[in-house]
């Protein structure tokens, strides 16, 4: 395997965990959970963390290049 690829799948995993990770700890900063309110259709939880993900997104590649 090429050792671009290596990097590559690396990178996307860790990018995966820490999605989770600050998921789980804004989930627990906040007063409510989101999975419950996601499950009970709230939209407006459902746009928090929507917008939670693209923003760790942007940082989790700003500090990968």
């Amino acid at each position: 395997m090429d050792n671009q690829y290596v990097a590559t799948i690396v990178y996307a995993l860790l990018s995966l965990v820490l999605m989770f990770a600050g998921y789980k700890v804004f989930d627990l900063i906040t007063p409510f959970k989101f999975n419950e309110e996601i499950k009970e259709r709230n939209p407006a939880a459902g746009l928090i963390v929507a917008g939670l993900f693209i923003a760790i997104a942007i940082i989790v590649r700003a500090s990968i290049l």
